[in-house]
């Protein structure tokens, strides 16, 4: 099922992104700058009552008509659209006011759960005062909180999960879920069509312009796989200016579902911004990857062509170095089934699990090899590891302090796994944890 997306809406300086801090607590995924915008979108994961959705923090919505006013005011729109619940946040100090009632208005047209968050308040003495107005707005009781404070949000996030669809009637799916993702116009709508062997989808040269999602289920080498096509991105007069942050969201949705995220990348223009972000995405969330880089058969070739674009790939996304890339062609079908072949080879390394004993030799040797960084005649102790996890594969590292293991001794430690078990196209996960001696 769908991790549902929260998203937290409202005019600017109610204290949203307070809030969103509140409710994530740190635990944000995602923050990218946009040109031509003037505030970070962030995106995050949280967690209530064992249920975990993703929540947005939108730019606050004003009805001026300069530019980036309207451009912010666009993509919380858009984060609407795509929302399962609305916090609409307002501020308890200032009370209503005509933005308020204009925000409120779009949202009832929406018809989506909306819960009416009324903030900045900070004590009993202004409960009264601060919601009596809200209630005008039609859009049921206000919960009132401080989220500076961390006042009534377990009553705000219990309304959030009321909302949440229901999923008794959901069946468990044991198939192999792949992520096709990208920017738009990269040809995941081609490369969907090329593997089911079937025009599924309607093609255009215009980004953003097929439909929405559908999932697809197939058959390759006795495996059951589920295709996850964000291609569909639907083309509205509202968010003309904003597909981009619209495939975000849906990529996001997208990769929380899978077990491997296939990233497009286009060959003819390169990588971009918006694939590094895309990738950022995918491995936050822990998912497998493969890199395919589409329109091969539009390169001019030379005798190095292939070798130096990978080269280049790696040089700009060091943190995949893990991830194979393969060269294909959604339109002649070039290479297709190597990259279903790599699905299955990183899915067999995202399942793979090294038994303790083999884990402690690999430590041992690596040890030995590079001693581990102290500090003040204090050297790091790693006592005994053991994997407790895979999807993917997470090591726990017993040690004396947590401090002392720096990243670039995780990272040689990492290293030194792979060179044993390569691990194809996952992320490893290396957790220190102290035991006193």
């Amino acid at each position: 099922m769908d991790r549902p997306i929260v998203a937290i809406v409202g005019r600017p300086n109610v204290g949203k992104s307070t809030l969103f801090n509140r409710i994530t607590g740190g635990r944000t995924a995602i923050v990218e700058s946009v040109p031509g915008v003037t505030r970070d979108r962030i995106y995050g994961d949280a967690e209530w009552l064992d249920k975990w959705f993703s929540i947005i923090d939108t730019g606050g919505i004003d009805f001026q008509d300069d530019v980036i006013t309207r451009q912010v005011r666009q993509q919380a729109l858009v984060a609407v659209d795509e929302a399962d619940v609305i916090i609409f946040v307002v501020d308890g100090r200032e009370g209503l006011t005509g933005v308020d009632e204009e925000i409120a208005s779009i949202l009832r047209r929406s018809s989506k759960p909306v819960v009416l968050c009324v903030n900045k308040v900070e004590s009993t003495e202004q409960t009264w005062e601060a919601s009596v107005d809200f209630y005008a707005l039609g859009l049921g009781e206000p919960i009132l909180v401080s989220a500076a404070h961390g006042r009534n949000i377990g009553d705000l996030l219990d309304a959030v999960v009321e909302h949440f669809p229901a999923d008794a009637d959901v069946t468990e799916d044991d198939s192999l879920k792949v992520a096709i993702v990208g920017r738009p116009n990269v040809g995941k709508s081609s490369l969907v069509n090329k593997i089911l062997g079937e025009e599924r989808v309607i093609v255009t040269d215009i980004p953003g312009t097929t439909r929405d999602a559908i999932d697809t289920k197939f058959v390759f080498r006795d495996q059951n796989l589920t295709l996850i096509d964000t291609a569909g991105l639907r083309r509205k007069s509202k968010v003309d200016e904003s597909v981009e942050y619209y495939s975000v969201i849906r990529t996001l949705r997208a990769v929380e579902r899978s077990d491997i995220a296939v990233i497009m990348i286009d060959a003819v223009e390169g990588l971009t911004d918006q694939d590094k972000r895309i990738a950022g995405i995918a491995h936050e969330q822990g998912r497998g990857i493969i890199l395919a880089v589409n329109k091969w058969d539009l390169v001019l070739k030379e005798t190095n062509t292939m070798r130096d674009f990978e080269k280049g790939l790696r040089e700009q996304l060091l943190f995949l170095d893990f991830a194979p890339v393969v060269f294909i062609s959604a339109r002649t079908g070039e290479r297709i089934d190597k990259l279903l072949e790599l699905c299955l080879m990183v899915h067999e390394s995202r399942n793979m699990r090294l038994s303790t004993g083999v884990v402690n030799q690999i430590i041992q040797d690596a040890v030995a090899m590079n001693q581990p960084p102290s500090d003040k005649g204090v050297p790091l102790k790693i006592y005994y590891g053991a994997q407790v996890q895979v999807k993917p594969p997470t090591f726990v590292l017993h040690v004396n302090r947590k401090d002392l293991l720096h990243f670039s001794y995780q990272r040689y430690l990492e290293n030194r796994i792979r060179q044993e078990y390569a691990f194809v196209g996952t992320p490893i996960m290396i957790v220190a944890k102290e035991r006193e001696e």
